[in-house]
């Protein structure tokens, strides 16, 4: 389509006086006083707490608020280009400290495992301390220690040794547990006073093993300052059964003083979206910002998550994501036998995204949809740094070919509408897991964000929306027709109940009641701004806004009983999650995403898209909206108050910040 309105910044522009006097930007549609007064409320209540330095949220919250808050420019400036990257081009998930890989999601814990744990410390540990109960190690009773003097255990860094000669090792007390719930050994630890020469490994004895097998250790770096180190053992050949015992060496030590937090058994629990989500949210904040000097300083760690998201994922040979990682496969963590009974596998079901409870993995089509995502928003700004040498960008690593990166994605795109469509529900599953099982459990925003980021062809978009509006049903579903939009801010996350499909971790889904959990029939207010943009695309701007009106009419209705919390606490409504309890439903507390509801405004039906050159404007207003008009646009080094009418002018009025 071509835009009603495209600006290039450049010079000459126009800049008057900024306004002052408004906190937020405003939504204005004349008659619709009410409506957007509400809408304005909504964005207010979630704005604030619209920020995370977890990798997680990168997908949603900044374009959720580059353009409405000075101060959230300067929070994801600094937060993007401090976020951890690992040497191979991992991009940590930085949620909070768990008992897991110390770069992925806290959990599954290896209290929840059958893995083993060694702590000395638990400074800092608040969560496993609450939910696990964890206590420190109070001396060195079962463990072995050569080469190094015991000079005590520290309450902060745990246990402390001097090296007494030039080869130090420290082997665990006896343990058992499967490999394949320790992919990884983690430690936390620190060895000062170390030469150049240093060298650090650990070794593993398997049942069966009396002695230590000569050549088997995995090498890993020498830590100065206190840190972790996620020591990937699941890539040795021959790296199967049950653990019995680790042994850390450090070499070339005389003179060093280590200090031991933790050392134990990690599950895999890295992400495969978080490459994605941080080359998005990267683009997203050049794109509103134009902030070349943190292009500059970026540009390398973004090419290089991109590349391993590719390389990893197998994305070029196989046109989807393909997650190798141990516990990622796809299959359920639960099994339930043929006599009914049914059986955890510690191991299985690892989360992959958001919706960790369930075991997207083997061939995933969240990460697939975030991937695609990510490569178009990346090969547009490749695109853009070639055409404006003037930017000076560094070229010195490795820039992608733009023209080869949009063929991918198209590619991807293709692949997807064949691969994750099941004709017999008429939408896409979830996931394949790696023995060929598909998985579809109603999945809405499965199906939302696959119209949204452009992968489902239109016959498939009008089959997903007929499902969902309840103009056909699914036999299998246990929710049909409106029930569907039973919580009335959303549709459900699934529409058929699960009890056999989770993270082993979580072993008793039957006993929460269909709807009380979020994964299972509840609803997350966030994502329907993918249902809104959805039908935008799909069904056209009446029935976007005939969505969000309905939206609206519910928070009014709650916020006139206190708001989500009292509203909530009455019977028969819904069971809250947030804080801590699980429950069916998302609306405020770790629900940061509940700030995407109103960006339907700025970029559906006024259709405003960024670009580190310009924006551009293709609004689509509902019938009855003789104008819309959007105040305090943040953008570049400009305020933007922007109208569009229903005759199709577009008028911009530009105020210096």
């Amino acid at each position: 389509m071509k835009p009603i309105l495209t600006a290039l910044l450049c010079a000459g522009a126009i800049t008057l006086d900024a306004a002052e006097g408004v906190e937020l930007p405003q939504f204005i549609v004349p008659g619709h006083e009410a409506d957007m007064k509400t809408l304005q409320e909504l964005h207010s209540m979630h704005h604030d707490a619209a920020f995370s330095d977890c990798t997680l949220w990168d997908i949603w919250l900044p374009q959720c608020t580059l353009w409405a808050s000075e101060g959230k420019r300067a929070q994801y400036r600094a937060s993007l280009l401090n976020r951890l990257i690992d040497a191979e081009g991992y991009v940590s998930m930085q949620q909070h400290r768990g008992m897991a890989h110390s770069e992925g999601w806290p959990f599954p814990a290896w209290q929840q495992s059958t893995g083993v744990g060694f702590h000395f410390s638990i400074l800092h540990e608040v969560w496993a301390i609450q939910a696990f109960g964890l206590k420190p190690l109070t001396d060195t009773m079962g463990w072995e220690i050569t080469g190094a003097e015991v000079l005590g255990i520290d309450p902060a860094v745990g246990l402390k040794l001097k090296a007494t000669a030039d080869t130090v090792t420290i082997t665990t007390p006896p343990f058992r547990c499967g490999t394949v719930v320790a992919p990884f050994a983690r430690l936390e630890w620190a060895a000062r006073g170390t030469g150049v020469e240093a060298r650090t490994s650990i070794e593993w004895l398997l049942e069966g093993e009396a002695a230590w097998p000569v050549n088997r250790a995995v090498f890993f770096a020498v830590p100065n300052e206190m840190q972790y180190a996620n020591v990937p053992l699941y890539r040795r050949p021959g790296y199967a059964g049950l653990l019995t015992r680790y042994r850390v060496r450090l070499d070339h030590a005389a003179g060093a003083e280590i200090d031991l937090k933790s050392i134990i058994t990690a599950i895999d629990t890295r992400h495969p979206i978080t490459n994605p989500n941080f080359v998005r949210g990267c683009c997203d904040y050049v794109a509103w910002t134009r902030d070349l000097d943190f292009l500059r300083q970026n540009i390398g760690r973004m090419r290089k998550a991109l590349d391993f998201a590719l390389n990893e994922f197998r994305v070029r040979e196989g046109k989807h994501v393909f997650v190798p990682w141990v516990g990622h496969d796809g299959r359920s963590g639960l099994v339930i036998g043929l006599d009914g009974k049914k059986s955890a596998r510690p191991g299985l079901g690892v989360g992959n995204n958001y919706w960790d409870l369930l075991p997207f993995g083997g061939h995933d089509a969240i990460a697939t949809m975030y991937l695609q995502d990510a490569i178009r928003a990346f090969a547009a700004l490749e695109r853009r740094i070639t055409s404006h040498p003037e930017w000076n960008i560094p070229a010195d690593t490795k820039p992608h070919d733009a023209q080869a990166l949009a063929q991918l994605a198209d590619e991807i795109r293709q692949d997807f509408q064949t691969r994750f469509w099941n004709r017999d529900t008429g939408r896409f599953n979830g996931w394949i897991d790696v023995e060929g099982r598909a998985y579809d459990y109603g999945l809405s925003f499965v199906n939302l964000e696959a119209i949204h980021y452009g992968l489902a062809s239109a016959g498939q978009a009008q089959s997903i929306f007929a499902w969902l509006d309840g103009h056909r049903e699914v036999a299998a579903d246990t929710s049909r027709g409106a029930d569907i939009y039973r919580w009335q801010f959303a549709p459900r996350a699934t529409t058929r109940r699960n009890v056999e499909t989770y993270v082993w971790a979580w072993s008793n889904p039957e006993g929460v009641h269909w709807g009380d959990q979020v994964q299972d029939g509840g609803a997350v207010l966030g994502f329907s701004y993918h249902d809104i943009m959805a039908r935008l695309t799909t069904n056209g701007p009446d029935d976007a806004w005939k969505r969000l009106s309905e939206i609206l009419t519910w928070f009014r209705e709650v916020q006139s009983e206190g708001g989500y919390r009292a509203y909530y606490a009455k019977p028969d409504r819904g069971k809250l999650q947030g804080g801590g309890p699980a429950g069916g439903l998302g609306l405020d507390k770790e629900f940061l995403e509940s700030v995407l509801v109103p960006q339907v405004m700025l970029q559906g039906f006024l259709g405003f898209q960024a670009t580190a050159e310009g924006y551009e404007v293709h609004p689509r207003l509902p019938k009855h909206w003789p104008l819309l008009t959007i105040t305090g646009i943040r953008f570049h080094d400009q305020i933007l108050d922007i109208t569009a009418h229903a005759d199709g002018r577009v008028e911009v009025s530009r105020h210096s910040k």
